[in-house]
């Protein structure tokens, strides 16, 4: 799976909820061993996504193990190792490329979440770990490792640097587009959906959500505008009329090649 424009979280103290987060729509369910469940179901998490697995043979969920310094992420990890339907590892708090070494024993994909001021400072290293596929932002932790005033515009600065810092190192690293992190306010659709443009312009491919009802919101956000569509149609026409030319002029715009590849890719519907 590479396009992911939303992955919903489900707690794994809830085996209830598996299913109804599979048919939700979302690109990537996520059962949640950490911080949706309290320490004394941490077991009992896996055991009751062990037997939704066992019943449901054809299911595929990532998992959000616990953290490096938990006392249950060997736990999970030989959990994700020896189960089929388990795509991949989710892994919070990341701070080292060790810590990533140790997730990619389990033998499946690893998303590491970037949602401290050490983590920060190792993206390069996290970034270009063994079976890093992408990687996530965590801004909520983020910030209060960081002691931000969340309603602050000083803060909001601060994250999108922070943001542009992981998009950077995905980049370089040449991993697929990486997810933002969750946004608590269920209810706002309007601002879940502002928050998804704004970091679909920073480079995101996606992001982490907690209900379903972001699902739609979410991927109505990252679907390309109408104009924008209107727009690269009358780039790819323009080049298909100006025969192979190298550069060319539309609107009293340079059109190149970056350009027509842009176009390109949105009439492909890739966001990434």
């Amino acid at each position: 799976m590479n396009v992911v424009r939303s992955a919903l979280f489900v707690p794994g103290s809830r085996p209830e909820r598996f299913a109804k987060a599979l048919a939700a729509g979302a690109d990537a369910v996520i059962v949640d061993f950490e911080d949706a469940v309290e320490e004394p179901l941490k077991r009992q998490a896996r055991d009751n996504l062990a037997a939704f697995l066992h019943a449901t043979p054809q299911a595929s969920v990532w998992v959000r193990v616990n953290a490096p310094e938990h006392l249950e992420h060997a736990a999970d990890l030989a959990f994700c190792a020896q189960q089929p339907g388990v795509a991949g590892v989710l892994l919070p708090k990341v701070e080292n490329a060790a810590q990533v070494a140790i997730a990619r024993h389990a033998g499946k994909p690893v998303w590491p979440i970037i949602e401290s001021a050490k983590g920060l400072l190792a993206l390069e290293q996290i970034a270009h770990g063994e079976g890093v596929q992408r990687l996530s932002f965590g801004s909520l932790d983020l910030a209060l490792d960081l002691h931000l005033n969340t309603e602050s515009a000083a803060a909001r600065q601060f994250l999108d640097q922070a943001r542009m810092a992981v998009q950077l190192h995905s980049r370089g690293a040449g991993l697929l587009a990486p997810l933002d992190g969750v946004f608590p306010a269920i209810a706002d659709a309007e601002g879940l959906q502002r928050a998804m443009r704004h970091a679909y312009d920073l480079g995101y491919g996606g992001a982490l959500c907690i209900h379903p009802r972001q699902v739609a919101v979410i991927h109505a956000a990252l679907a390309p505008r109408e104009e924008e569509l209107a727009w690269a149609r009358r780039v790819v026409a323009a080049s298909e009329a100006a025969q192979g030319a190298g550069a060319f002029q539309l609107d009293g715009q340079m059109v190149d090649a970056p350009v027509l590849l842009r176009a390109q890719r949105l009439l492909a519907g890739k966001l990434d």
